[in-house]
């Protein structure tokens, strides 16, 4: 796939001084809309960049006039003085500061509401639901994440790639799909906030309608969305463009979500305008979109589509935000490949020990690397789907592939009043052992926990030891029965995952103790009663399962903390039914202790059979491969008597053909 970006040749646009529509998706419905709607003028996009106050906003009431018992409203905004809300360098493109902005003070509510009490949607508002993702890469898994539902559509790709804003001479990101994009209805239930179509569809990611505004707006201000969707159930083909523009909303000082969009259908073979209010409307649109994106004309626009051939989604997030030191937040440099982050995430040391370390490399790189991130991200991809970054297939890779020594537990959560799964055989299968290069003691360790498909913790650190307890073991399940948090990092705090956290502290320190000398650290003293592998280790099959610290307490441990006999008390006189109850105490105790060392017998007659049949599979293996292996020599020898003779016979042919030659020669 060409990825490049094609020079531009169309002159740059030089937006003039007319009135701009708005189409309004947030605060209140379409008819009020229309009846109230209020154009307004703007500076060109050179000063409003700059900061610059040379004429205001005049708000120019619509043919007609409102109701005249009204009371007129003075809607005139300037553009403010503060840098900050002209988007400046310096103060505003760093993402964590772009919220200090409070717009216009409010004109009459009634005025676009007809009258009804109605929430309305401060642009603002895009900011601070941005901040949900304190994780940059969490913002790019939202999007790739519509992406890969998209498959349902016939979707085999998505990409992601860095562009050059020819406007402005930075950098952009691209995620394009080639899926089965977006009708004008479903672009605008993309920009709405909150409504999601995908809710009530199974084996979907979306589900809270808030990632593409979450996601787009946490990696840079403004984002531009270029939408095909082919004609179905005898609908024509459609194509659909909208803006999302913080830096729009901010530098005019709105008061409102307000969303310029375009859309197109196709007539005979032509794509013709689809014409809402009117023509004057549709042109206002066109010069806002202009004004205030990356692209000079409406030509420039619609040569976006003709990237996408005919269906898909291309999305274009630009004003990328930058860091303190005026950097861009987003690394395109340090890899020709890969999408990093700069500052905290980056860990230099972690970078260095992943090259010595190959087998913990996604724990050392999924923090700060957007390749190392996505290859974990999903537990399966479907066959033909590619994960395309900078115009390099991301390989996907599954951290079971890291271990060794692994053992599965089945875990089966205890369902109560907070679940909001009630399927009792839901259950979750728990892959975990040492990771292979645990034996050089690297502190690697945490559990991947997927949840319908998708990775939302991961390298979960639960147990906290003080010592090296705990390193080297990691694992991976899929945990349907919890809910995600809405940014899909973390869960929701419920009893069900409060459980599931003890049970995997729990899972994570036997195993620890059972087989940490296995790679070089001290035997520790706690041994289990009653092993774990492949066994069901639900709180409710373990009743021990719900201490607080994990382990269980061995029965014969109780006897000592327990009641003592009477002469242990201070009485000095035992008597015979002290003496009974004494023996009766150490009878018991005995027993106890020959059933624990039972135990541990047949656990470690257990292993032994384990690693019995793991010998007999590797003898079995490599006798398969003896035997594949003197197969292949076979067949290479009958190749090479095949190739002599075929040697030997043309060599006869050429001896042949010399001589009749040399006869033919003679004779003349």
């Amino acid at each position: 796939m060409d990825n490049d970006v094609k020079p531009e040749t169309i002159p740059p646009y030089i937006p003039r001084d007319d009135t701009v529509t708005l189409i309004d998706l947030c605060s209140s419905d379409d008819s009020d809309v229309e009846e109230h709607v209020a154009e307004r003028r703007y500076n060109s996009v050179e000063n409003v960049k700059r900061g610059t106050v040379e004429n205001e906003l005049a708000v120019v009431l619509p043919p007609g006039g409102f109701d005249q018992s009204v009371p007129p409203v003075n809607l005139t905004h300037t553009f403010p003085a503060d840098p900050c809300n002209a988007f400046s360098v310096g103060s505003c493109k760093q993402f964590w500061k772009a919220g200090d902005y409070e717009g216009a003070p409010g004109g009459n509510w009634d005025l676009s509401s007809g009258g009804f009490d109605h929430v309305r949607v401060h642009p603002k508002f895009l900011h601070s639901n941005a901040t949900s993702h304190k994780w940059a890469l969490g913002a790019f898994a939202e999007l790739l994440d519509n992406a890969l539902d998209e498959v349902a559509t016939g979707a085999t790709y998505v990409n992601v790639d860095m562009l050059e804003n020819k406007k402005e001479g930075n950098r952009m990101l691209l995620i394009e799909d080639n899926g089965g994009g977006m009708d004008p209805e479903k672009m605008r239930q993309c920009m709405s906030l909150g409504y999601s179509a995908k809710s009530k569809l199974a084996n979907t990611i979306g589900q809270y309608g808030n990632g593409f505004k979450t996601s787009t707006m946490r990696l840079g201000a403004d984002v531009i969305v270029f939408s095909r969707c082919p004609g179905k159930d005898g609908k024509s083909a459609t194509q659909s463009i909208g803006l999302l523009s913080y830096t729009f909303l901010r530098s005019t000082g709105k008061e409102d979500i307000v969303v310029p969009m375009l859309d197109y259908e196709k007539r005979d073979l032509e794509w013709s305008k689809i014409v809402r209010s009117s023509l004057s409307d549709w042109d206002k649109n066109v010069k806002t979109i202009i004004q205030w994106s990356p692209f000079s004309s409406e030509e420039d626009l619609l040569r976006q589509f003709g990237l996408m051939k005919n269906c898909g989604t291309r999305i274009i997030i630009y004003n990328l935000w930058e860091d303190d030191h005026g950097l861009l937040e987003l690394d395109f440099d340090a890899d020709p490949h890969d999408i990093q982050l700069r500052g905290v995430n980056r860990d230099e040391k972690n970078i260095k020990m992943a090259a010595q370390f190959p087998n913990s490399r996604h724990f050392l790189t999924f923090k700060h690397s957007l390749r190392s991130y996505v290859s974990i991200l999903y537990l399966r991809i479907p066959p033909a789907f590619r994960i395309i970054l900078r115009g390099k297939d991301v390989e996907h890779h599954n951290v079971v592939n890291d271990m060794m020594q692994t053992e599965q537990i089945t875990y089966r959560p205890q369902y109560g009043a907070d679940t909001y799964v009630k399927d009792s055989n839901m259950s979750a299968v728990v892959v975990l052992g040492f990771v292979k290069d645990a034996k050089h003691h690297v502190d690697v360790q945490g559990f991947n926990v997927y949840h319908k498909n998708r990775l939302i913790k991961p390298f979960w650190r639960i147990w906290n030891a003080a010592g090296s307890d705990g390193r080297g073991v990691i694992g991976v399940l899929e945990a349907n029965f919890v809910e995600p948090a809405h940014d899909k990092q973390g869960f929701e705090r419920t009893t069900v995952l409060s459980r599931l956290e003890t049970r995997l502290v729990q899972m994570q320190k036997i195993y620890w103790s059972t087989n940490c000398h296995k790679i070089g650290y001290a035997p520790r003293r706690y041994k289990p009663v009653n092993g774990y592998s492949h066994r069901d280790t639900s709180p409710e099959n373990d009743p021990e399962g719900s201490a607080p610290s994990g382990i269980k307490t061995r029965a014969s441990d109780k006897f000592y903390s327990g009641s003592y006999p009477s002469h242990h008390r201070g009485n000095n006189d035992v008597s015979g039914k002290d003496s009974s109850v004494y023996l009766q105490e150490e009878l018991r105790r005995e027993k106890e202790r020959s059933k624990a060392l039972e135990d541990e017998v047949n656990v470690a007659r257990e292993k032994i059979e384990e690693m019995s049949k793991e010998q007999e599979n590797l003898i079995e293996i490599f006798t398969e491969e003896r035997d594949r292996r003197d197969g292949e020599e076979e067949n290479l020898r009958k190749k090479l008597e095949e190739a002599s003779n075929t040697i030997e016979e043309l060599l006869n042919k050429i001896r042949k053909l010399e001589d009749s030659k040399g006869g033919s020669s003679w004779r003349r």
